[in-house]
């Protein structure tokens, strides 16, 4: 009864990173795949043959590809064969990304999809806020399980697709480049975790918080409270950033004093900057506040509807 090991290897570790195990199931002649498999040039380097065959005729290791299903199920169905699956390689955290940025790269190139390559950084953007919405919503509704996964993938191609654009610039820069930036920010604005100083083990959530302010300013040469704000945010969540700004800098909520003659919008617009104000030194996120009244209306008159 022929027994074969059942190699598998991750496409996305390097070939001839193997495991221990897997290069004593190699060494034991003979190896047998379909074609020319990605290992084979690695085990050639170390006088390893990689053969064609039948895996039924006697012991053997058998390097695993895609595409190699059908024969799986046929030796799983064989009583007079033995199969022991051994993993060859494993993937690192983080792994399938390599994935999508090859995914991406091939939508994007040429032979690829056709309104992929008429794609823009601006035709893009309001997809980025679609998509970022979506995935708020999805925490909203409390679905993490599901729904936010796959809202996070759609964020993700997001970006990956502006990324692959961008290398396609005069200057470009790549996913790896976002990726570095994000490292090394990350690292530099937390000193007391990759320091190596037991600060980390001290610091309470507020006195993270004053630092990685402290640090931003410095690296971005801000002079106001309110450089780096984005103005393009919703309006609510704009009136909240800028208060918080403005009160850790320890200046006042009070708006200047309305013009004796203030159109009609104005007042409006200022009524709405005080119940934020409100909302904000209560630890309230007005935006969430107003959006969960909002769903709730809209659930009512979908109800009204429903009995008419």
């Amino acid at each position: 009864m022929p027994t074969v090991v059942w190699l598998t290897t991750s496409p996305r570790v390097a070939p001839g990173l193997l495991t221990a195990a897997a290069w004593a199931a190699l060494r034991a002649d003979p190896v047998l795949a379909a074609g020319e498999h990605r290992q084979a040039v690695a085990l050639r380097a170390e006088g390893i043959t990689v053969r064609s065959g039948d895996p039924r005729t006697g012991d053997c290791t058998w390097l695993a590809a895609d595409g190699d299903d059908p024969l799986r199920a046929a030796l799983d169905a064989d009583p007079e064969v033995t199969v022991v699956d051994l993993a060859g390689s494993h993937d690192v955290p983080g792994a399938r990304l390599l994935d999508a940025v090859a995914v991406m790269d091939r939508l994007r190139s040429p032979g690829g999809c056709p309104w992929d390559a008429e794609q823009t950084h601006a035709s893009l953007a309001p997809y980025l806020l679609e998509e970022t919405y979506e995935a708020y919503q999805a925490i909203e509704d409390g679905a993490i399980d599901v729904d936010l996964r796959e809202e996070l993938g759609d964020v993700l191609l997001q970006v990956l697709f502006h990324a692959r654009l961008a290398e396609e610039r005069a200057a470009p820069w790549s996913v790896d480049d976002v990726a570095a930036g994000l490292v090394d920010k990350l690292v530099g604005r937390h000193p007391h975790v990759f320091g190596g100083s037991e600060k980390a083990d001290t610091m309470d959530a507020a006195e993270v918080e004053r630092s990685w302010d402290a640090i931003k300013r410095a690296e971005k040469g801000r002079t106001s409270a309110l450089d780096g704000v984005a103005l393009g945010q919703p309006s609510l969540s704009l009136a909240a950033k800028l208060l918080s700004r403005a009160r850790k800098a320890g200046l006042p909520d009070a708006l200047p004093d309305v013009e004796r003659d203030a159109e009609p919008e104005e007042l409006v617009g200022r009524a709405l900057f005080g119940l934020v104000a409100r909302a904000t030194a209560q630890k309230i996120d007005p935006e969430a506040a107003l959006r969960t009244v909002a769903r709730a209306y809209a659930q009512a008159v979908r109800a009204e509807e429903a009995r008419r």
